[in-house]
């Protein structure tokens, strides 16, 4: 049965998209079967895993509104190593759309629960606000991966998303929790970053996974090319990173 975790952070510009498709590259790269969703209108994830969001037909869009399923609408990236339920600008008008239907926090969890069994892995990609799509994620997970830098501002908005997860684990979806924190874009020589790493570290203990991923240009160049930077460039310390993230978030789902 299929693991389905939300990669969220109500701040923008953290590497939610380069994480999101660099896990799932990296737990294909393990032996893992692995679905991405991409929930972000932008479609960032789709083109980063080697997908055309213009040339798809059907969408995450249409599957959220009833008119396709997930096998129907899922697209192999043979590139990266997993399956990508693709997003274009389409997306942005499910906003609008959902409100006046039943269920429309649930619309992704109920399409979801037809391929539980076809997956190790479900990972999504959600819009940086809690907009009713990153509702959808939330509701349909059962944990949050929540990738930051080692900044000031960042553990202010961490508090943030923090009471959104209480909030959705209290009203809409009981199995949600916060599974972990990932320091993204690390850089050791940095004295505020490395503060902030032990801040983190003393206030949330073993939620903060040990793996931390450097500031790597490999990783920044690979979407250009259509690819994770796992998959782009294997040798790069970034992609090696989260390849070890890989191992680690398998490790963590056996002890859940």
């Amino acid at each position: 049965m299929a693991r389905v975790f939300c990669i969220a952070n109500q701040k923008g510009g953290v590497g939610k998209t380069t994480t999101t498709v660099n896990l799932a590259a990296g737990l294909a790269k393990v032996g893992q079967r692995v679905l991405m969703v991409d929930l972000d209108p932008q479609g960032n994830a789709t083109m980063g895993s080697g997908v055309d969001k213009r040339a798809l037909d059907p969408t995450v869009y249409e599957v959220l509104l009833g008119g396709a399923t997930v096998p129907e609408a899922a697209r192999r990236s043979d590139a990266a190593g997993y399956d990508v339920l693709g997003a274009n600008r389409e997306l942005a008008g499910a906003e609008v759309e959902l409100v006046t239907l039943e269920r429309r926090e649930h619309r992704l969890r109920d399409a979801l629960a037809g391929v539980q069994d076809d997956y190790d892995f479900v990972l999504i990609d959600c819009p940086p606000s809690l907009s009713l799509l990153t509702l959808n994620g939330l509701c349909a997970a059962h944990g949050v991966i929540v990738p930051m830098q080692c900044e000031y501002f960042a553990l202010e908005g961490l508090s943030d998303l923090v009471n959104s997860i209480k909030q959705v684990h209290a009203n809409l979806n009981r199995d949600l929790k916060l599974i972990g924190l990932l320091r993204v874009m690390f850089d050791a020589r940095i004295t505020l970053q490395q503060q902030v790493s032990e801040q983190l570290k003393g206030h949330f203990g073993d939620k903060v996974f040990d793996t931390v991923i450097p500031r790597n240009v490999r990783l920044a160049e690979a979407p250009s090319y259509g690819l994770p930077g796992v998959v782009f460039d294997p040798a790069a310390r970034g992609s090696k990173a989260f390849v070890d993230f890989a191992r680690e978030m398998v490790a963590r789902v056996e002890r859940l």
